[in-house]
């Protein structure tokens, strides 16, 4: 996994470097000046020589920009820095590097007034790129005045951008946009990853994303703890046992899908597919006898068993005998695609949710029925995993859909904490978190898996991993890659748009290739 850090963190590693390991500042400001370099030439390498404008800062990402301009020019590319503020109150090592820029010839106009920038933006469509180093990671609050106006004017432009760091405007710990910020076609940040460059909207503005090594030590970067983890193709790799000559199918797991009701019976079907594509050697199905015909009928490869039904035609406490036989020959349970939330259902829910020895996924309306009773999962003698959506999470945490989208690692984190449970916040770059830890993010996924019955395979997949032998957390992430992975096959064979769950259950073959042997199924 990759280290993400936020702005406290990267500070402190850049810090450690200057006093601890003696790296002078300037000496890290010249390395990312040139990594930022070798991203522009090997982006726009088909264009050389280019023509560039260099909007600095008067911070240290200022600074960077000054050394990006010093090497353009020596290199012979026109370059044109415009300085947003006084040089005179420029200090350290972005003021050294004014001065080294301005005695090498480089033309370096001053921008201190809203009028005058509005006369030199008319420029910008003259140049080959643009190179933003404006604002830096220290962004708290929107742009103001002439650095707002220059945002604008380049989003205008239609002229390729590089943001150092990232885009002027983001705010580098949240996916929030806090104003107005430069829409980068590409982002080079230095020693890790932050936070805005991968949480949405933010990311949206970032372009392609590189990250260069500025020689900060790698004991610094060892040590720090991470804002969130990002997940990389490796930590799929041998996951899973290779399968042994002798095995037979209570090798591999058995689980108990409790799923459906009248009107979202395929719920449990997809569910029971998504557990049965995982690898679990029996799948078992529990649902109402009001739609057990109509789920035995689809499900060809899982045992399918009829339960007593409620007035309302879903699960009712009448069934608890008969699923407590069913859980005894059952190593995890997928609980709550399309169950319903009838009264009946909803105190079933939460006494197995509570009670069931054996580890539970719980998703949909096993979500539901936790509302306002979250503290009944702590202590639950086996282990449970959530895996809510933003509008489950909002009524789970008692807010609204919109604050957990404003900042979802607190969000993932608070739920996890208050439950004991590892929670999986799905959405665009999906979130997993175990209790007291740091949020792994996930990079695959597209938006074509935003419709109806995604869901319910990743609570069949992840349970299908768990009885297989996973520990909660790594089947719970890995679930969330595998299944986003298949998901981006499907969307190569068939178009976002016409992406269904069924889609990604027949691309889960090739995600299994891929992250456990780098290759197509």
């Amino acid at each position: 996994m990759i280290k993400v850090l936020d702005t406290a963190r990267m500070q402190a590693c850049d810090r450690a470097a200057i006093e601890k390991y003696r790296i002078p500042g300037v000496v890290l400001m010249e390395n990312a000046g040139l990594q930022v370099l070798d991203a522009i030439v090997e982006h726009f390498k088909e264009q050389l020589p280019l023509s560039a404008a260099v909007l600095c800062g008067k911070g240290n990402n200022g600074g960077d920009g000054f050394v990006v301009a010093r090497h353009l020019h020596n290199l012979g590319h026109e370059v044109v820095v415009y300085l947003f503020g006084d040089a005179d109150a420029l200090v350290g090592d972005a003021a050294r590097n004014h001065q080294m820029a301005a005695a090498i010839g480089v033309p370096i106009v001053a921008v201190t007034e809203a009028q005058a920038w509005t006369d030199l933006a008319a420029g910008l469509s003259r140049f080959d790129c643009v190179v933003d180093a404006m604002l830096g990671t220290g962004l708290q609050s929107a742009a103001r005045g002439v650095i707002a106006d220059a945002i604008g004017a380049v989003n205008a432009s239609g002229v390729p951008v590089v943001a150092v760091d990232l885009p002027s405007g983001l705010a580098a710990d949240t996916g929030a946009l806090v104003g107005d910020a430069i829409v980068a076609d590409l982002t080079v940040t230095f020693a890790a990853p932050k936070c805005c460059h991968l949480l949405a909207p933010a990311s949206e503005r970032c372009g392609d994303l590189t990250v260069g090594d500025i020689s900060i030590p790698a004991a610094v970067m060892e040590a720090v703890e991470p804002a969130l983890w990002l997940l990389e193709p490796e930590d799929c790799v041998a996951l899973l046992e290779p399968r042994q000559p002798d095995a037979h199918k209570g090798s591999y797991g058995r689980v108990l899908v409790l799923a459906g009701s009248p009107g979202t019976a395929g719920a449990a079907v997809l569910a029971a597919q998504g557990a049965l594509r995982g690898g679990a050697g029996l799948v078992h199905v529990a649902c109402p006898e009001s739609v057990y015909s109509l789920i035995g009928a689809q499900l060809t490869e899982a045992l399918v068993h009829s339960v007593p039904a409620d007035a309302a035609g879903g699960v009712g406490t009448a069934a608890s005998g008969a699923i407590e036989r069913l859980l005894q020959m059952t190593d995890v349970m997928a609980l709550g695609p399309g169950l319903g939330t009838s009264e009946e259902t909803v105190a079933l829910v939460r006494e197995l949710a509570a009670r069931a020895e054996c580890p539970a996924v719980i998703d949909a309306d096993g979500l539901n029925a936790l509302v306002g009773e979250l503290q009944s999962l702590n202590g639950a003698p086996g282990a449970r995993i959530l895996t809510p959506h933003p509008g489950e999470a909002a009524r789970l945490l008692g807010r609204s859909s919109e604050s957990i989208q404003a900042d979802r690692p607190a969000a993932v984190r608070e739920l996890s904490e208050r439950t004991g449970a590892v929670v999986v916040l799905k959405g665009h770059r999906t979130l997993t978190c175990p209790p007291g830890g740091v949020p792994i993010i996930n990079p695959t996924g597209n938006p074509g898996m935003a419709t109806g019955g995604t869901g319910d395979v990743l609570t069949g997949l992840i349970a299908a991993l768990l009885a297989q032998g996973l520990e909660p957390l790594v089947a719970a992430w890995s679930g969330v890659y595998l299944h986003s992975l298949a998901g981006d096959e499907a969307a190569a064979q068939v178009g976002e748009i016409s992406l269904l769950a069924g889609d990604v259950i027949e691309a889960l073959p090739a995600a299994f290739a891929q992250a456990l042997h780098g290759e197509a199924a």
